[in-house]
């Protein structure tokens, strides 16, 4: 993983609020990969971690985080920071 992302939106869903570090559009390919609920899970249950990966990269950075939508949008901004700095320890 490259450099510390920071949160660039914060987009209530139905059953969650999508903390979006990157555009979407900037990776060829994105996962919700299962190495990550450990950590993001510890963090906030219930919460994925997506990941994309940049044409001609071998890097996954972190694309968004989905906290649940009961947390609240300030606590989810919070935890998916906690989150993505628990998976670059």
């Amino acid at each position: 993983m490259a450099s510390d992302p920071s949160v660039e939106a914060v987009e209530e869903g139905d059953d969650y609020y999508h903390v979006r570090f990157r555009d979407p559009d900037e990776f060829d390919e994105i996962r919700t990969p299962d190495w990550a609920d450990e950590a993001s899970d510890s963090v906030s249950e219930g919460s994925e971690v997506r990941t994309g990966k940049e044409e001609g990269s071998d890097d996954w950075e972190v694309q968004s985080v989905l906290i649940k939508k009961s947390v609240g949008e300030g606590k989810a901004r919070e935890q998916a920071e906690e989150i993505v700095e628990t998976i670059r320890s």
